[in-house]
């Protein structure tokens, strides 16, 4: 097995040094010949958009600006940590100190384990975040 790794090994490096030294020869070829190629075109060129037409914007500059109070971070501040959660729309990827939250706030009865979990218990969580969010203390 170890000689068969170290066949490849030495295959690729002779593949990578090959690779190497054609892309050098091939950039030279093209540099040499670069301007012996200029040499013999030699037209005026016009530009396709007229100048009138240049001088004037292509696009509006926007002017209405969106007041900073308009918007809202989405998430959740820990009043004790100062920790930010941003994704908890899901009861079972939910930060612990959320479910805590929750029913320190008295909007659930308890934490809820996972196979615990069924239509009509999600919906009262969801209710129940969405109450969360509205409390000062939780606020961003």
């Amino acid at each position: 097995m170890t000689e068969i790794f170290f066949v490849l090994t030495v295959i690729y490096a002779a593949y990578v040094i090959y690779s190497v030294v054609n892309d050098s020869k091939k950039a030279k070829a093209i540099d040499d010949s670069a301007p012996a190629l200029m040499s013999v075109v030699n037209v005026t060129v016009k530009p396709l958009i007229p100048e009138k037409v240049m001088a004037k914007p292509l696009v509006k500059p926007i002017t209405k600006t969106v007041k900073p109070a308009a918007i809202k971070a989405a998430g959740l501040k820990n009043p004790e940590t100062g920790e930010i959660a941003t994704s908890y729309a899901n009861y079972r990827f939910m930060k612990r100190w959320i479910k805590e939250a929750l029913v320190a706030e008295s909007l659930l009865e308890k934490i809820y384990k996972n196979n615990e979990l069924n239509a009509e218990i999600e919906a009262r969580i969801k209710e129940a975040v969405a109450r969360l969010e509205s409390v000062a203390r939780y606020q961003i």
